[in-house]
């Protein structure tokens, strides 16, 4: 269950900080964010992130939290990569 969680924390993360780009902003929502909300989009997802690591290190300790903390985020980016690629893709 902390595997699924982890998982979901990262990608929660990532998802919050692509959108915290001007340009994905425009690419997924069609106009920019205000400053203030693209702020606490930033905020949110690195604040997920650290909470994620936290969890991770009180969970699984420190070597194996490490680890799946450094898998669950590779993975999770590269779904979040993967999903503006193909919304890209879908909206031409």
């Amino acid at each position: 269950m902390i595997h699924l969680i982890l998982f979901v924390l990262s990608l929660a993360a990532f998802a919050c900080l692509a959108l915290a780009m001007e340009r994905h902003q425009r690419d997924i929502l069609g106009r920019a964010l205000p400053a203030q909300s693209t702020q606490q989009l930033r905020a949110l997802g690195w604040a997920l992130l650290v909470f994620s690591t936290v969890f991770a290190l009180r969970g699984l300790g420190v070597g194996s939290g490490l680890a799946a903390l450094s898998a669950h985020t590779s993975v999770a980016a590269g779904v979040v990569v993967l999903a503006m690629v193909a919304h890209g893709r879908w909206n031409r």
